[in-house]
């Protein structure tokens, strides 16, 4: 199913995509590969937002589940969130795209605070805005705080690139027999629990109307034929 012609969008990367082929951290050469994509988005006028987990480095979940309080965990990833925007600016820097790094904690000698008009105004002189420490809160995840920011900044839509080439009605990493869906309302992702982000985010994008696009992103060139309409991905939208 082809796209509509988006003016902002806000692109969800997981933090394990920034490992690369590593079994942890952040793979330099992967992250320059991302920010040559992006570049080569926002070069066709798109105004452009990021979000980046924190799974490369420390997931939250994964501490409380080991015995860590969760929200001393969840503050941890947060601060890997931070790490990872930092690379990604830098990455991006480095081949001449204007970055600002807003943070939902405060961290003034790193980045700037989140502030919804500034924002505004970076995207509007070119920069790309990569927002960074998810909703401030423990809790709540990345994807939350991507679906938070997306609608703050009245984006078109939430892009999620991750390792999977769209949504299926099971795991494809498990059942060979899953089966792709090209487009599927905001309601049976809930009902049926397929993975796509979690509830809360898809229930935020639902109230604003802002459709989900889910692509792989460790496929070379595949933002720029998403957002051509090109190449496999699943739109979560309203229903028709």
């Amino acid at each position: 199913m082809s796209l509509p012609k988006f003016k902002r969008i806000l692109l969800k990367l997981s933090g394990e995509v920034l490992m690369g082929n590593q079994p942890f951290g952040i793979d330099t050469d992967f992250v320059a590969e991302m920010a040559s994509e992006m570049k080569a988005a926002k070069d066709t006028g798109l105004e452009l937002c990021l979000v980046i987990g924190g799974g490369n480095i420390f997931r939250g979940m994964a501490g409380a589940a080991k015995g860590m309080d969760r929200a001393q965990a969840d503050y941890m990833g947060m601060l890997a969130t931070i790490m990872n925007a930092l690379a990604m600016q830098s990455a991006l820097e480095k081949i001449g795209v204007e970055t600002r790094v807003q943070s939902a904690i405060q961290m003034d000698e790193v980045c700037e605070p989140v502030i919804r008009r500034r924002a505004e105004r970076h995207l509007e002189k070119g920069r790309i805005v990569i927002f960074a420490a998810g909703v401030g809160s423990p809790y709540f995840t990345t994807d939350s705080g991507a679906a938070l920011r997306a609608a703050e900044m009245k984006c078109d839509a939430l892009l999620k690139g991750t390792s999977v080439d769209g949504v299926y009605d099971d795991d494809p990493k498990k059942n060979a027999a899953a089966k792709r869906y090209v487009t599927v309302d905001y309601d049976t992702v809930l009902a049926n629990n397929l993975k796509v982000m979690d509830a809360s985010a898809v229930a935020l994008c639902r109230d604003n109307e802002i459709p989900i696009v889910v692509f792989s992103i460790r496929e070379h060139g595949n933002l720029a034929r998403v957002l051509a309409g090109e190449g496999t991905h699943t739109i979560v939208q309203k229903e028709a």
